[in-house]
């Protein structure tokens, strides 16, 4: 009895350990809504322009589909990415200017009828779970700020990538740094 119950406790045991393959941590309270918000367009969203950067950006929604996605691609590379401490979560004062230019942008005429997928990010110390718990409340915290600024809530997702999404491999301070972020993606 004792040798199948240790038996099978170790073949549970390997079981569970499995593949490293890791999945994102997706909050899915808001994704429906978020849906739903992007899909309603009215007659005042045509025709509408706004100057982001030194680019005039018009109304995203009216353009063909290659055009749109690319457009959309150039909106997301204008975002800046939110980067943190080890081991925290709270947004430090310098990267409070980041903030606010990424509120700006997703406030914008441009991007008011896109989904924000906020990804949280952690280096590689810690585990598996206690990374993707901390990437989801980085994630969080970048999404409760947003609203502050007036982002609607309801167009922003979080996704938790844990440390299975490094910008940066190299074992060094610098490089763990790269690692501890928040960035964005426009979802149409």
């Amino acid at each position: 009895m004792k040798k199948s119950l240790l038996l099978a406790t170790i073949i549970a045991a390997l079981f569970m350990s499995g593949c490293s393959q890791k999945k994102p941590e997706v909050d899915m309270t808001k994704q429906e809504s978020a849906q739903e918000s992007t899909t309603a367009v009215t007659e005042a969203d045509t025709g509408v322009s706004e100057v982001v950067g030194t680019e005039e950006v018009g109304d995203i929604t009216t353009l063909p589909e290659d055009a749109r996605m690319e457009k959309i691609k150039e909106l997301e590379a204008s975002t800046k990415k939110i980067y943190f401490d080890f081991d925290k979560y709270n947004i430090r004062p310098d990267q409070e200017a980041n903030v606010d230019e990424d509120a700006r942008i997703f406030t914008s005429d441009a991007a008011k009828d896109l989904t924000i997928k906020v990804e949280g990010n952690c280096d590689e110390w810690g585990t598996d779970e206690y990374n993707y718990a901390l990437g989801l409340k980085r994630a969080k915290t970048v999404r409760d700020a947003l609203a502050l600024k007036g982002v609607d809530e309801s167009r922003m997702v979080m996704v938790s990538y844990g440390e299975s999404n490094p910008v940066c491999t190299e074992h060094t301070k610098e490089c763990w740094a790269k690692n501890r972020r928040v960035e964005f993606e426009l979802l149409p």
